[in-house]
């Protein structure tokens, strides 16, 4: 942020991952009066809450808009600022908090802040899923069904995504898939397939680790079917970026174009379900130096 007099929007998703958020009003308050900012701070009171707030301050002028809460509440406001000019801080308060770890955002809310306060920007990827924008990774399989019953828990945190992962796989068949990447098919049976422009989901769950999100690429993680001793080797190769030199693991990269005009890579499933189609988009999302980001209209 600079010493100029700027309006600020915090967005604050009260129920987001674990722990008390009473006191980070207070603290963005302090910054921005520091900085001379206009501030105003709203909560986040129902899925897509936040993206009605985000392009609200922006037609109202707003140059800064501060997310507090996890990764959903990031993407709901990040992908609201496409083709703004305004610029996101990030204050990691979810359970995952995967993009945030990918752009070495201090978990700790006042470093957080600081860091945001510095207003250095760099430019990252942001691709799109069926027309929805994701800057993370997005898949199908076990891991969406995962996610999905998360989505729908009141109870967050590690102890609450763990409990659905477990049960999850106690009852989750894996499915046959046809992708097509660069014009290829590839035919898998598969537990889960990932589309990663970041290497991680969150938590440092690296399932992606050689993705970089300002490359220009998109990585793709297939996970084929194995067997329960498989776990333990897979959950810790997970965790210490190996995952890619599992047996079970098939890894590709692609070169998306934001001009081609045409799907970087789609997939379907054998039971009549809509094809899925991921692909770069010629949106590009600018972040400070681990701390904020602005979004630019067109490049990446």
């Amino acid at each position: 942020m600079s010493e100029r007099d700027i309006k600020v929007q915090a967005i604050i998703n009260p129920i987001s991952g674990v722990g008390s958020k009473r006191k980070i009003p207070k603290m963005i308050e302090g910054i921005c009066s520091k900085k001379n900012c206009s501030l105003n701070i709203s909560f986040t009171e129902y899925a897509g809450h936040a993206s009605e707030l985000t392009r609200q301050a922006i037609e109202e002028g707003a140059e800064y808009i501060l997310a507090v809460g996890g990764d959903g509440t990031v993407n709901e406001i990040a992908r609201a600022m496409i083709h703004s000019n305004a610029i996101l801080g990030i204050i990691p308060k979810g359970s995952g908090n995967g993009l945030a770890r990918e752009l070495h955002i201090p978990m700790d809310v006042k470093r957080a802040i600081d860091l945001i306060a510095k207003g250095h920007v760099t430019t990252i990827d942001c691709c799109r899923a069926n027309g929805q924008v994701f800057f993370c990774t997005c898949g199908v399989g076990f891991d969406a069904a995962v996610s999905q019953k998360f989505a729908n828990e009141k109870r967050r945190g590690s102890l609450t995504y763990i409990k659905n992962t477990i049960e999850e796989y106690l009852s989750y068949k894996p499915e046959p898939y046809e992708l097509v990447v660069d014009n290829q098919t590839i035919k898998e049976k598969a537990f889960l397939v990932a589309c990663a422009n970041a290497s991680q989901y969150g938590n440092n769950a690296f399932i992606a680790p050689h993705a970089n999100i300002q490359d220009g690429r998109m990585d793709v993680t297939i996970l084929s079917p194995f067997m329960p001793l498989d776990i333990a080797p897979l959950a810790i190769q997970l965790f210490t970026k190996q995952i890619d030199r599992n047996s079970k693991i098939k890894t590709m990269s692609h070169d998306y174009s934001p001009t081609s005009g045409r799907d970087a890579l789609g997939w379907r499933t054998d039971h009549g379900r809509s094809p899925y189609r991921y692909y770069g988009g010629t949106e590009g999302l600018t972040c400070a130096d681990s701390g904020g980001c602005v979004f630019h209209q067109g490049g990446t």
